[in-house]
């Protein structure tokens, strides 16, 4: 048997000046990472390499017009994984110092 649940939509986003502005570094930014990453690896990649660039080259334009047209539904990028990399180095942080006592 199937069950289907439809999820509600996540509210709006607040307005604030500057916003339009980071959104669209933000949506750049990180597929730009991404290609950085892939191009500096040492070893050769293949076809892996231009589909990835490929790909992000397509979900930074997405990710662009959200954060320019679309703005009221475009959520940061940096916001969510920056949290998840704090607490990270959060408990390497308190693991070390344990470590040392």
């Amino acid at each position: 048997m199937w069950l289907l649940v439809a999820r509600e939509a996540p509210p709006d986003a607040p307005f604030w000046p500057g916003r339009h502005l980071l959104a669209a570094v933000d949506a750049v930014l990180w597929p730009l990472l991404w290609v950085m990453v892939f191009s500096a690896a040492p070893a050769p990649m293949g076809v892996v390499g231009p589909f990835v660039s490929a790909l992000a080259l397509l979900a930074g334009l997405s990710r662009l017009h959200r954060a320019l047209w679309v703005n009221h539904r475009y959520r940061f990028t940096t916001w969510r994984w920056g949290r998840v990399v704090a607490v990270l180095l959060l408990v390497g942080f308190v693991m070390k110092v344990m470590l040392v006592v």
